[in-house]
């Protein structure tokens, strides 16, 4: 069979979502899972475009080894040189150059003549090509590009050393046949076509990322997917990369392709994205959605206890949902919790981190009676396991609420070294917790989203609460978990502080015009 080369760009593209820049520290962690996920490619960053970005893609290049570790770069030589010097350190690296190509990004954007960008696109792949005998080449709004001077462009591009050809749906215009035909037609007029590898990175605009997507990979002929952990993107977001996989695995009668990932780490990728970025899983996602795998019909439920494929076309297991869910409580040693984290496949940085999430467990275990394994995966995600970032701490809080009565609350918290009192009067509990902080803060932040997941089921869940904050230009999500919900949000609250007022720079990516 052929093989589909799995394309992860959730460190890069995924990154444009507003408030889901992350740190040096959080795309390394970030990048060993898609490691251990066993991707082709991760798209590692931005390099050219700040310091943070550099860093992190040099971070990754300097660490990473199975996957290939690439660096987008615009078409021009000091982002295709930036882009080879934070990828110098890797032996197995890829530059990902692009330009614009359709009339009304040359027009607008750009200003530039069809000439001026033809004659760009060959001179950028002619330097790359100078670092590294792996080359990505996109033309942005390829879709929207007419087809006779993009023809012309990426035949150059080839003759130049352009070793894969990206055709990207910039806006999510495309529709699956179309899509998957304009991709055909593009690879029988180029007369050095069969010189590349063909890739499609399509946005979900119209919701149609996955399905333009696997059209290119079928009717076009593609043989690269770029796509993203749990479909992250700017807007509507991109193709999403546990659709995709799921679909060519469950369906190898139709694609005939084979995929290098190593399924059951989807949902331990999806996770840990999520913690990190702050953006919620909805629940009926496919594959990693908390419902993907649940039946409340009684039909349903009578077929799956009957045989399991009469309703399941996956097996949980196989993505990394996990079959035993109750497995720890308050009298639990260390090494028992230990060894449960090794079964959970969760990568322990150090004796530390192992330390500081026991200690977290056996709190948690007293104030809840069991604990299910999405509560361990959470204490991992919870940045309270490096406590060096934590310059706003939740010590403790109180609050009344009573019908008929404002609600009232007091927060306890630590600023750096220093520990500071504060209460506010609220709409609600959680209102008012989040008013007595600000007041004592001040940081001046608008609160652009509030949202509350129950880790699990029941009453005594824990609540996942995200928290989305602004201030000049800045978007951080911060999230925080707890089984009073107050709390959650006084933890989410002071998380996205810390995020705020980091001295790591973060890359604000919406100022990046990518493909």
């Amino acid at each position: 069979m052929d093989r589909l080369i799995i394309f992860d760009t959730t460190l890069r593209d995924g990154e444009q979502s507003p408030g889901a820049s992350m740190t040096r520290e959080e795309k390394l962690r970030i990048a060993k899972q898609l490691e251990r996920l066993r991707v082709d490619v991760i798209e590692a960053g931005f390099a050219a475009s700040s310091n943070g970005d550099f860093e992190a893609v040099r971070a990754i290049a300097n660490t990473i080894k199975e996957s290939t570790v690439c660096s987008l770069a615009r078409a021009n030589d000091r982002d295709i040189s930036r882009a080879a010097e934070a990828l110098a350190a890797s032996d197995n690296k890829r530059i990902h150059t692009f330009i614009a190509t359709s009339p009304l990004h040359m027009e607008k954007k750009l200003r530039m003549t069809p000439d001026q960008v033809f004659e760009q696109a060959k001179l950028a792949v002619r330097f790359a090509r100078q670092f590294t005998d792996n080359v990505e080449f996109s033309p942005e709004d390829g879709y929207r590009s007419e087809p006779d001077f993009l023809c012309r462009v990426l035949e150059a591009v080839i003759a130049e050393g352009a070793t894969t050809i990206n055709i990207p749906d910039t806006v999510g215009y495309a529709i699956p046949e179309l899509y998957g035909l304009f991709l055909k037609n593009l690879r029988e007029r180029i007369p050095n076509a069969d010189k590349a590898i063909w890739s499609v990175h399509c946005h979900n605009d119209l919701g149609m990322a996955v399905a333009n997507s696997l059209a290119g990979v079928k009717i076009g002929g593609a043989r690269q997917v770029e796509c993203t952990v749990n479909g992250l993107g700017e807007r509507a977001g991109n193709c999403s990369l546990e659709e995709v996989v799921m679909a060519v695995k469950t369906r190898r009668d139709f694609f005939a392709l084979d995929v290098g990932v190593d399924t059951t780490q989807i949902v331990p990728a999806s996770k840990l994205v999520s913690g990190i970025t702050g953006f919620p899983v909805q629940p009926n996602k496919a594959v990693v959605g908390a419902n993907a795998f649940a039946h409340a019909s009684g039909i349903h439920q009578d077929g799956v206890l009957k045989a399991r494929d009469t309703y399941e076309i996956m097996r949980a297991e196989d993505v990394g949902w996990f079959a035993n869910r109750i497995v720890l409580g308050k009298l639990s040693g260390r090494n028992a919790f230990k060894q449960r984290v090794n079964e959970l496949n969760i990568p322990i940085e150090s004796e530390t981190e192992l330390n500081a999430a026991f200690a977290k467990f056996k709190e948690l275990a007293d104030r809840k009676a069991d604990i299910f394994d999405e509560d361990i995966q959470s204490l991992f995600s919870d940045e309270a396991v490096t406590p060096h970032n934590e310059h706003f701490k939740l010590l403790s809080l109180a609050q009344h609420s009573e019908t008929g009565e404002r609600p009232h609350a007091r927060v306890v918290f630590a600023v750096g070294p220093q520990e500071v009192t504060s209460e506010a009067d609220g709409n609600g509990p959680v209102d008012a917790s989040l008013k007595a902080i600000e007041a004592q803060v001040n940081s001046g932040s608008e609160l652009l989203l509030y949202s509350v997941n129950a880790i699990t089921t029941g009453t005594e869940s824990q609540g996942e609460v995200t928290v989305r904050l602004s201030r000049a230009g800045r978007i951080v999500n911060g999230v925080g978990a707890d089984p009073d919900i107050v709390a959650a949000s006084a933890k989410a609250y002071l998380n996205a502080l810390n995020k705020l007022y980091t001295t790591g720079e973060r890359l604000n990516p919406q100022t990046s015009l990518t493909p």
